[in-house]
């Protein structure tokens, strides 16, 4: 191996690109850029069962939406039986594995004492075997290795099958053989991996191979401190995508969740963790999953947009096809939105006719003859004005308040009326904001329609 970083992130396709994929992608990313490294794609399809193209393609293109960029193509271990199955049997020839009905098994004990490694035997049952009649025969090993993060490692191993009968390896033996191949540096991956280390270790010593650097990164937790699922609700990537997170604070959010960056502000820009990205500020303890924090850090990227690159972001995936303009729409929505997909219900009113009833019409204060008079004067003094002084929203709030003065009304005869006849709703964007969206010509055919339904 060359003293060159390289990094990488491994994810089985055997379902969507995983936010705590995403996360230790993240990591490996930040700390191959800040070292000038090599950040590699491996993809673990070996589960036939399981791995489909559809998850490969989830994958790849989460990352790539992400910004994740490789600096090398996508390995994948089904292109790579033959060289497993070889190093498998060299272990057999070199007297650390043995071929049991076809399936090639390491023999731990054999192992640690031809590489001369301290050990104690211990007895447990397996946590994958509830029908086992007796415990496994495992071998303890104290300061096996050494792990940026959580510091000396020290684990169990026990016999265990390296490649099974019909020719494909375990986990185990691929991740092991990957590594050297793909002459990996740094091995940054989920501390759920943390009890797999010294078996790769003693797999790395046995077959002669350098032993990488080992980083594990803290467990993401829900909010209510329970292990987040690889298999529950909202856990994958394109969820968050589809509802309309910005890359940008899926990044931010996924950077928090284990790495505590220079000063309190939780603002913080990938170039700002690529500059101050160090182990030493990598949590050792669980993170916990907020969702609330994603949706301030998604709301303040949101607000960060220019008008033009949200309407379009807008018109792309989440207003519907529409010849109509826009971007006075989502201009005035930006303030509200916590994620993209929130627009769907806020513009219902501007794509779909509005169907108006009285009750809605009729402020908590008011009646309907007050009501009526409200929309009739306010209708009289909007057809005065001309298409280029409806874009002033100055002037349209100027002459909403003139209605309500020189008629003697209150606030709630003419704002609210106007508002519930432009959109139809209770809440929504204020009655100034509306005729801005709506245009001229529509809102005053709304606002008819309503003191015809006062009528």
């Amino acid at each position: 191996m060359d003293n060159k970083i390289r990094v990488r992130i491994a994810p089985s396709p055997t379902g969507p690109l995983h936010l705590g994929t995403a996360r230790t992608a993240l990591f490996n990313f930040l700390f191959a850029r800040k070292s000038g490294g090599k950040f590699l794609l491996r993809l673990e399809d070996t589960d036939q069962s399981r791995s489909t193209m559809e998850f490969k393609k989830n994958i790849v293109e989460g990352f790539k939406w992400l910004g994740f960029e490789f600096d090398e193509a996508p390995l994948y271990q089904m292109e790579r039986l033959a060289k497993y199955q070889e190093m498998a049997q060299k272990l057999v020839e070199l007297g650390f594995a043995e071929k049991i009905d076809s399936a090639i098994v390491f023999k731990a004990k054999i192992a640690l004492e031809k590489l001369q490694i301290d050990y104690k035997p211990v007895k447990a049952f397996s946590k994958f075997d509830k029908e086992a009649k007796k415990p496994k025969e495992s071998y303890y090993l104290k300061n096996i290795g050494k792990d940026l993060i959580h510091g000396p490692i020290s684990g169990t191993v026990s016999n265990s099958v390296l490649l099974r009968s019909d020719g494909i390896p375990t986990f185990h033996l691929a991740v092991v053989v990957d590594d050297e191949e793909m002459k990996i540096s740094h091995v940054i991956r989920g501390d759920d991996h943390l009890p797999n280390t010294p078996l790769h270790i003693i797999l790395q010593k046995a077959l002669g191979f350098e032993i990488p650097i080992y980083a594990h990164l803290p467990m993401i937790l829900n909010i209510d401190h329970t292990k987040m699922s690889k298999r529950g609700q909202n856990v994958n990537l394109s969820d968050y995508r589809a509802d309309g997170y910005l890359p940008k604070a899926l990044i931010n959010f996924l950077a928090l969740l284990g790495f505590s960056p220079k000063g309190k502000d939780q603002i913080v820009s990938l170039e700002q963790l690529i500059s101050e990205f160090d182990f030493s500020r990598v949590q050792k303890s669980p993170a916990v999953f907020d969702r609330e924090k994603l949706d301030y850090l998604n709301g303040y990227y949101l607000r960060k947009l220019s008008a033009n690159d949200l309407d379009k972001l807008l018109r792309e995936s989440f207003y519907p096809k529409t010849e109509k303009k826009t971007l006075v729409l989502s201009a005035v929505l930006q303030s509200r939105l916590i994620k993209l997909a929130d627009a769907r219900e806020m513009s219902q009113f501007f794509f779909k006719e509005v169907t108006v009833s009285k009750d809605i019409l009729i402020f908590k204060k008011s009646d309907a003859a007050k009501t009526r008079q409200g929309l009739r004067e306010t209708l009289k003094a909007l057809e005065k004005v001309g298409e280029t002084d409806w874009e002033n929203q100055d002037q349209l709030n100027q002459i909403l308040a003139e209605v309500v003065k020189d008629n003697q009304l209150g606030n709630g005869d003419v704002f609210w009326p106007v508002r519930a006849a432009l959109s139809g709703v209770e809440q929504s964007p204020s009655p100034v904001e509306l005729l801005q969206i709506l245009g001229r010509d529509e809102s005053l055919a709304r606002i008819k329609k309503a003191i015809e339904k006062l009528n």
